[in-house]
C-alpha cells in the first residue's frame, strides 16, 4: 500500500516506514506527528482518487529530523563590465517517517 502525499507545494510516493525528505516544515518539532494531504492511495489492485474520499484520509508521519541540504553556489558575472557576484543557498529539510496510511471508506 501506498499513497502521494503533498507537502510544501511538491507531491511524494510514501508507504508506511518511509523516510522521505520534504521542505521544511517550521510548526512541528522533532517527535511531533503531523497529518499529510493525500492526492492519490494505491491498496494493492484498489485505486483511490476520488476527491471526496481522500479529503477524509490524512496520512499520518513522524518528525525525525530537522537539516540543511547541500549548499548551492550562484555566481553572476558579465563580461567586461567588472560586475560579479557570489550568493550561496542551503535548502532547509525536515526528513519525516510514514506511520500510518489509513485504508478508504468504501
Amino acid at each position: 500500500m501506498y499513497a502521494i502525499v503533498r507537502s510544501g507545494g511538491r507531491q511524494h510516493k510514501v508507504a508506511v516506514g518511509d523516510i522521505v525528505e520534504v521542505d521544511k516544515i517550521p510548526t512541528a518539532k522533532v517527535g511531533d506527528t503531523v497529518e499529510l494531504s493525500t492526492l492519490l492511495v494505491v491498496d494493492g489492485e484498489a485505486v483511490t482518487s476520488d476527491p471526496w474520499v481522500l479529503a477524509g484520509i490524512k496520512v499520518q508521519v513522524e518528525i525525525v529530523d530537522h537539516h540543511k541540504g547541500a549548499k548551492i553556489d550562484i555566481l553572476r558575472y558579465k563580461n567586461k563590465t567588472g560586475y560579479r557576484r557570489r550568493q550561496g543557498h542551503r535548502q532547509q529539510y525536515t526528513a519525516i517517517k510514514v506511520t500510518g496510511i489509513p485504508a478508504a471508506a468504501k
